[in-house]
């Protein structure tokens, strides 16, 4: 008898988001969660208007995450998880009433808007019946998966830089100031905290660099820039990076972030190098993995070939030659999802992040943050 399928809620994701119908197609891929009812905008009109175009039931449309939270409550049929795809200043308390209302929480990057709110969340999650996982997305793709492995079994031999860069060029011009709704909350910090390039696709970088590499980044050296006139939040990020290795003089890395990056669209690549080899991968063409040899020599590796290990064979839908790209991976997120709220436990493996990673990124937004306005040199990363 197959497993029962989880109701979701959505938290935001009404007219004019990106992210919530992404959500939607990513849950809904392998058949294991379904959308039956959401808050898709404090607005309660919009709100109807969103669940009519997502083809939920119109009374299961509802005006505010707190009311969804209650009614649903009272259905024998009512939600099993929420997704809150909101900006991000409501991540937490959105989370905080799913958590104590016994929900299950996929919750958009970054996690929080402070660290200290992000600390109070996880002392929740601790003690809470539901899971708590974080999209970060690119986590999901076969090939990440893939390197991570290779690096942990000592593919590359023994590490020596990490580098990482995720290079738009959308915020080029002050796009918020045409009304432009994704730009506006972006770059406000009431809406979207100390950071704006480097908590909304830093924190991105940050998190495959340690999840591929798999040491954490124990110290850091930044300078955070707003080159668009009238911009209060960062817009470009150049950042070095010290990775713990267990030695004194750990593994340097650099990571760059940027909105700015004319005519760039979503450049996300990570370069892993090691005694013996480097390896390379690229977002926008993520069904290749290459591994650059010392003595020269190439390897070429494709999504759902027979010589992949079983981390991204698991994170593989099709074979080889057939390409699986963003949504596929933001779906292996609520797989994994589904099947840990089935085990009654997030992975042991941590290859789905939950909270701590909410809590490394917000460490890492605030460090890069102060260490940048007080031009500090060397900062530990503390958490």
């Amino acid at each position: 008898m197959s497993d029962p399928i989880l109701r979701l809620g959505m938290i935001g994701g009404g007219p004019g988001s990106f992210i919530g119908p992404v959500h939607r197609m990513a849950a809904e891929l392998d058949g294991r969660i379904r959308l039956v009812a959401g808050a898709f905008s404090s607005d309660a009109e919009r709100s109807r208007q969103a669940g009519a175009g997502y083809g939920i039931d119109p009374a299961r449309a509802y005006p505010s995450h707190q009311a969804m939270i209650a009614a649903e409550r009272q259905r024998a049929d009512g939600i099993d998880l929420v997704a809150i795809v909101t900006p991000n200043h409501l991540h937490v308390p959105a989370s905080l009433d799913a958590l104590n209302a016994g929900l299950h929480v996929m919750c958009d990057k970054p996690a929080a808007l402070s660290l200290a709110e992000m600390q109070g969340l996880a002392g929740v999650v601790a003690d809470a019946r539901g899971l708590y996982a974080l999209t970060h997305t690119y986590t999901g793709y076969p090939l990440v998966r893939e390197a991570r492995a290779l690096v942990a079994a000592g593919r590359l031999g023994r590490l020596r830089k990490v580098v990482v860069e995720y290079s738009q060029g959308w915020l080029s011009t002050a796009l918020e100031q045409t009304g432009s709704k994704q730009a506006g909350w972006r770059t406000d910090p009431a809406l979207s905290g100390l950071g704006g390039c480097i908590g909304d696709i830093g924190v991105h970088a940050f998190n495959l660099a340690e999840y591929v590499a798999g040491a954490p980044v124990r110290e850091l050296c930044a300078d955070l820039s707003i080159m668009v006139p009238g911009r209060r939040l960062d817009d470009d990020c150049n950042i070095l990076l010290r990775f713990d290795d267990g030695t004194a003089q750990g593994v340097p890395g650099v990571l760059h972030a940027s909105q700015i990056a004319a005519g760039d669209r979503n450049g996300l690549r990570l370069r892993v190098f090691g005694t013996e080899a480097g390896l390379d991968w690229s977002q926008e063409v993520p069904n290749i993995l290459t591994i650059h040899g010392l003595d020269g020599r190439t390897e070429v590796l494709h999504t759902g070939a027979g010589n992949l290990g079983p981390a991204a064979r698991g994170a593989t839908r099709l074979p080889t030659g057939h390409p699986e790209g963003y949504i596929e991976a933001f779906a292996n997120l609520y797989r994994d999802f589904a099947a840990a709220i089935r085990a009654g436990a997030m992975p042991a493996d941590g290859c789905l992040p939950g909270v701590e990673a909410g809590l490394r990124g917000m460490a890492f937004i605030e460090t890069a943050v102060a260490n940048s306005q007080a031009r500090a040199g060397w900062s530990r990363l503390g958490v």
